[in-house]
């Protein structure tokens, strides 16, 4: 019979924290109402996670492992963890502890009373004064960009029904922003505050090049605006160069100052050129993601599977 729970968990080098990890959800499944599955995706970890692991299930079977064949990265790892669970309720945290189990009884009372998702929108971080505002700069700007409504200050953090579960696992899309999917599907969704903890043990995975790829992917995922403001953004450049010329004739005819090349140096390499490598990065950002989707490779590659069904 299959599990009523489906606790999902990407995993990569946290070797520090999967013991206590696993004695915190072993003891909040004891709330839960029928039998769970704990999916651990090992994105390509190159510590003691695989072992820790396997010498936890010969202890519990309820612990199922999915082991990527390298690093795919987080989203993916979620991905693949909502791909092959099997439980009609399904919760995705990461394995740091800063998502604590302990909430999971409270999201999924939620789900009972007739909500698709329950996502979690994080109150407090326990993180630098920079890191911080970043988070924040980033999730309103995301706001302000997008032409669908992603909740400020929610992570990955979150349970699905069977619904909302089905219609993810339905999107094809290898540059994938989890909690905007999860946005796009609508259907009945509600935030749930908490205070996100401190990492457990180790350090983070998500290094400043990730977090802004997460970033990118976010905004371009889901927006056109980008595009769009290049014609708006042409039309200004060209007008503050039609000034500067004129500036730059006045200096030539009307004062004693005057430099060789001056004006042509500065005109085309400081307006058109710069207006020309930005447009090619935001126009790139498209066509790169375009490229992508094009060649049709599978979005993540599963080396074995332990404890659950291999869908090859």
């Amino acid at each position: 019979m299959p599990p009523y729970y489906s606790l999902i968990f990407p995993v990569f080098n946290e070797q520090e924290n999967i013991p206590e990890l696993y004695n915190r959800i072993k003891s909040v499944s004891k709330h839960f109402s029928s039998s769970v599955e704990y999916i651990f995706i090992n994105d390509g970890s190159t510590d003691l996670t695989l072992k820790i692991l396997l010498r936890l299930r010969t202890q519990d079977k309820k612990i199922k492992i999915i082991n990527f064949s390298r690093n795919f990265g987080h989203q993916l790892a979620v991905t693949a963890g909502i791909d092959y669970a099997s439980g009609a309720y399904l919760a995705i945290l990461d394995a740091d502890l800063q998502d604590p189990p302990e909430l999971l009884p409270k999201f999924f009372n939620k789900l009972n009373q007739g909500y698709n998702v329950v996502y979690a929108i994080r109150r407090d971080r326990k993180e630098n004064v920079l890191m911080k505002f970043c988070y924040s700069f980033f999730y309103r700007l995301l706001r302000l960009l997008t032409n669908i409504e992603i909740p400020l200050d929610s992570g990955d953090f979150c349970v699905l029904d069977s619904k909302a579960s089905q219609l993810l696992r339905k999107m094809p899309e290898r540059n994938r922003f989890i909690r905007g999917l999860r946005s796009w599907i609508g259907l009945r969704q509600i935030g749930i505050e908490y205070e996100r903890a401190e990492r457990f043990g180790g350090t983070t995975k998500y290094s400043l090049k990730k977090l802004f790829r997460l970033a990118f992917d976010g905004i371009f995922s889901f927006s056109y605006l980008p595009l769009q403001l290049l014609s708006t953004l042409g039309f200004l450049v060209f007008s503050f160069s039609v000034l500067f010329s004129l500036a730059v004739v006045y200096i030539r005819f009307f004062t004693t100052f005057f430099v060789p090349g001056f004006a042509t140096t500065v005109i085309l390499i400081m307006f058109t050129s710069g207006l020309n490598l930005l447009s090619l990065g935001i126009v790139g950002e498209y066509i790169g993601r375009i490229y992508d989707e094009v060649k049709q490779r599978p979005r993540y590659i599963v080396e074995s599977v332990i404890g659950i069904k291999s869908k090859e």
